[in-house]
């Protein structure tokens, strides 16, 4: 694959020093003024002021300006312009507005993490002693952004921006509904979804395993119960456990872990499903403010505020 990584995505807030303060107890650590980052990923989150919540732009890491080429003259054939630099494409969505930046970089190449020793029926990996993950002390820090989801007016065309114009890969689909898509090995790094607006439902951070998973929500919840969404719970469509939890400014963040990856897209077949099936495999039932956030209608009118 061309692209190999989502790099970073900016979004906009009313509220950017309470909504940094968030994310740095979500585990991130702010490099400068507005900028977070994750152990692995470097620099991946920027807050900039903005009216109401909404996702800002998108940058997506590319092999060569060859790959940029490629992606001008798809973008082109949908009539969306573009503007290049050196090593740089950057091109808006037409129906979101999101503005995608493809840069040539390296590729990004992550440190593993130990396999913990997990015992089972008739298997013993962690003999007399206790289990790691009930050992850790430190605070949850995010190895690397993973995905952001969106929802748009016109699904069909957001996608076929992202997929026939930038080059990203359909890996699974929620019939009519959502688009799971990747620009990397990963099950998926941007997910369109049809909404009666455009904006930002929640940008997704890899931890080390389940056990962080549920310790950082955990801690996030221990003075703030207000940031509970919805987990701990396994999705059924990229297999990840996941913990939501929500900003003050309204956008949901995920803590996840365990997620599908595809290596040969010969080997992966894309799957078309339906109802709750879809969404997770267990855990506890779907809150109807994850599947229309609580602000839509007043991000609709105009008169959307912060908590």
């Amino acid at each position: 694959m061309a692209l190999h990584r989502l790099a970073s995505v900016t979004v906009g807030v009313p509220n950017v020093a309470e909504t940094g303060s968030y994310y740095t107890d979500f585990g991130l650590t702010e490099s400068v003024s507005g900028t977070f980052a994750t152990v692995d990923g470097g620099d991946q989150l920027i807050l900039r002021p903005a009216a109401t919540r909404r996702l800002l732009a998108i940058e997506v890491g590319a092999d060569d300006v060859d790959d940029l080429g490629r992606a001008a003259k798809a973008l082109a054939r949908l009539d969306v312009p573009v503007s290049r630099g050196a090593d740089t494409l950057v091109v808006t969505d037409p129906v979101s507005d999101i503005e995608v930046t493809l840069r040539v970089a390296p590729r990004f190449v992550q440190p593993p993490t130990p396999a913990m020793p997990y015992n089972g029926p008739g298997r013993i990996e962690r003999p007399d002693t206790r289990a790691p993950g009930i050992l850790r002390e430190g605070p949850v820090r995010p190895r690397n952004l993973g995905h952001v989801v969106i929802g748009s007016v016109d699904k069909e065309a957001s996608q076929r921006f992202f997929t026939e114009g930038l080059g990203f890969k359909v890996t699974d689909d929620i019939k009519g509904i959502a688009a799971f898509m990747r620009c990397s090995t990963d099950h998926h790094n941007v997910l369109v979804q049809q909404a009666p607006l455009n904006f930002l439902h929640h940008t997704a951070w890899q931890v080390d395993d389940v056990d962080d998973v549920g310790r950082g929500a955990t801690a996030m919840l221990e003075d703030h119960p207000e940031r509970h969404v919805w987990g701990l719970g396994r999705h059924h469509i990229g297999s990840n456990f996941f913990w939501y939890l929500r900003d003050p400014a309204g956008n949901f963040s995920e803590y996840y872990s365990d997620l599908d990856c595809i290596l040969d897209d010969q080997l992966w077949k894309p799957d078309a499903l339906e109802g709750a099936r879809a969404l997770y495999a267990w855990g506890p039932p779907v809150p109807p403010s994850f599947l229309l956030p609580e602000d839509l209608g007043a991000l609709m009118t105009g008169t959307h505020a912060a908590r």
